[in-house]
């Protein structure tokens, strides 16, 4: 029980580190790249999805009850999403990334 409450808090805190570090790398990326703002933005996202779902396994070990198992399946369901979704949306802006670069060299 403490092994995976151990295992699920470093996936928490690493996904909180990586969520941080991304956030942090769209916010100093300058006005001129709105796209590749957008992509660190959905980047971000991923691991803000993984955060939510290492919360919600967290909370299967800690607590017992129906509410816990619901809020925590909620949890998971939204995470997966997240991650699937800004996966998906950071692959798509990727690809004019080197367009945009190109674009604004001068």
């Amino acid at each position: 029980m403490k092994v995976l409450n151990s295992i699920f808090l470093f996936g928490l805190s690493a996904s909180f580190i990586f969520y941080f570090y991304l956030k942090t790398k769209q916010f100093h990326t300058l006005q001129v790249y709105p796209i590749r703002k957008k992509m660190y933005a959905s980047l971000a996202g991923i691991p803000l999805g993984f955060l939510l779902i290492f919360f919600a396994l967290n909370q299967f070990v800690l607590f017992d009850g129906w509410i816990t198992y619901v809020v925590g399946i909620i949890f998971i369901v939204y995470g997966i999403y997240m991650a699937v979704a800004n996966y998906k949306k950071y692959k798509h802006y990727e690809q004019f990334i080197e367009e945009e670069t190109r674009l604004n060299q001068k």
